[in-house]
């Protein structure tokens, strides 16, 4: 495919789904579903993998908080199906609707800078998880740690995409020692 190569191909594509392992005999499949209703992937059309493989939806069944169980045309017993376990799906941007105002699609956080109120680096965006109780946003700080937060409009009031930021209000009791005493 022209034009898909390196990290650029990846702007243009949403991760949208994760196959976590084969259901059934049948080459089905159970995915952790990243869309926030989960039938959302069916409308798309076909999906894709990392390489381009294109994966089209034959069958779809939403399963417990943000998995479904789905089968793929070509895909028709358990081997198959195992095989694709860790096979992340995406869809092309093009393909998804535009988004309007305060929406945004997770893998649009992806690689963003996170900053602090005052302007400073906090590190990049390297994902957004959902454990089931809300989204939390893992942010990557420069030295290799992982801060993970509640993704809420207190924790990030700013998200700035078209910047390639998103402003983090971090404890002002973060582990500096630096309290300011009045001598």
């Amino acid at each position: 495919m022209p034009g898909h190569t390196g990290a650029g191909a990846m702007n243009k594509d949403v991760l949208l789904a994760v196959v976590i392992g084969a259901q059934g005999l049948q080459g089905a499949v159970k995915a952790k579903v990243f869309t926030a209703a989960p039938d959302a992937l069916t409308r798309y059309g076909a999906l894709h993998d990392a390489a381009g493989r294109k994966f089209e939806i034959t069958t779809f069944r939403a399963g417990k908080s943000g998995e479904a169980v789905m089968s793929f045309a070509g895909i028709d017993n358990r081997s198959a199906a195992e095989a694709l376990k860790g096979t992340e799906l995406f869809i092309a941007r093009s393909a998804l609707p535009d988004t309007t105002g305060d929406e945004f699609y997770h893998a649009d956080l992806i690689g963003l800078e996170a900053q602090d109120v005052e302007g400073r680096v906090l590190g990049k965006v390297a994902a957004i998880h959902n454990y089931g109780a809300g989204d939390v946003i893992e942010i990557t700080r420069p030295d290799g740690d992982s801060v993970l937060l509640a993704f809420t409009a207190e924790n990030v009031p700013t998200i700035e995409i078209p910047m390639g930021r998103i402003v983090v209000a971090v404890p002002e009791d973060d582990d500096d020692d630096g309290h300011h005493h009045v001598e």
